[in-house]
């Protein structure tokens, strides 16, 4: 069984596990923009020291949310999706996070640093034993796989298959270290074409959304907004973001625009009005309308009425 969340993905907001305040406040609606999930952290974002705390901090605010505690939840209609990123499969302590947070309440997990889809075998006895002992049906417990170096990227299309994996994730970060590529972006950050492009073409293969990098420097709003851009143009459906100051960007940007919409809608009627007619060819502002094009308008609207739902 492949797991579907069919709800808008277009922010996933790190918060570190061990900073109780910070996860209350995101899981509670409490930020001025609500990211679509809330990946509580369990690996880059918290100490060595910290990760045992951690885990008590997310079991305790997952436990919270889930009798209904969170403080602005059942005001709004669009609450977080809730993920924990774990340490990478083949640590023993990933077999500890999961332990500690798959319980009601959770959504999914987030896998760092796949390179094989065996490692997501070797996870799916471990998140099927967390489910019963936690009383959850089985499945319940989704996956989103994060591709973070070459490796990663020659197997994405196999990782993308991997049970229980609803998405992929691109790590750009630690791709770029993995390759020996500069800290900094330049320019079109032609560098990162291809393993973007191969991450996206591997989701969508399996039938399944791709989220983007991170962009570091969160004062950077331009930046941001570029590369944002960029990454909703090669396909991706959202993008991961480091900061609460992000997330206005990044759903702008991975949300239909009033002109995308008001096309899109043109393009549907202007095609059914034409099959209603009998007509063997339909056209609109003297472009012929093929079945491509009608489809992509129609998922513009599906993606309008879904985030139109969750605001």
């Amino acid at each position: 069984m492949r797991p579907r969340v069919d709800v808008p993905m277009r922010s996933l907001l790190y918060t570190p596990g061990h900073r109780a305040e910070m996860v209350a406040k995101v899981l509670g609606g409490r930020l001025d923009v609500s990211p679509d999930v809330a990946l509580l952290d369990l690996e880059d974002g918290v100490p060595p020291a910290e990760k045992e705390n951690a885990r008590r901090e997310i079991a305790a605010a997952l436990a919270a949310a889930d009798r209904g505690l969170a403080s602005k939840e059942r005001e709004n209609d669009h609450r977080p999706l809730r993920f924990a990123r774990i340490r990478p499969a083949l640590f023993e302590d990933a077999a500890l996070d999961l332990a500690a947070v798959v319980r009601p309440g959770l959504d999914g997990v987030v896998v760092p640093k796949v390179r094989r889809a065996e490692e997501l075998e070797l996870l799916e006895g471990a998140i099927a034993d967390c489910e019963r002992e936690a009383g959850l049906e089985p499945h319940t417990v989704n996956v989103i796989a994060s591709v973070e170096s070459a490796a990663g990227v020659l197997e994405a299309p196999r990782i993308a298959r991997g049970p229980r994996v609803i998405a992929l994730m691109f790590g750009s970060e630690d791709f770029a270290a993995d390759l020996g590529l500069p800290a900094a972006r330049e320019g079109e950050a032609e560098e990162m074409l291809f393993a973007r492009s191969a991450v996206v073409v591997a989701a969508v293969a399996a039938g399944i959304p791709a989220f983007d990098g991170i962009w570091a420097d969160f004062r950077d709003e331009a930046g941001l907004r570029k590369d944002a851009m960029r990454g909703r143009r090669l396909g991706f459906s959202g993008r991961q973001c480091i900061h609460p100051a992000q997330l206005r960007i990044v759903h702008e940007v991975f949300s239909p625009s009033a002109d995308e919409i008001a096309r899109a809608k043109r393009i549907v009627e202007a095609f059914e009005d034409g099959i209603k007619r009998g007509l063997g060819a339909v056209a609109l502002d003297g472009a012929m309308l093929d079945a491509p094009i009608v489809e992509r308008a129609r998922r513009v609207l599906r993606d309008a009425e879904r985030i139109g739902r969750a605001r």
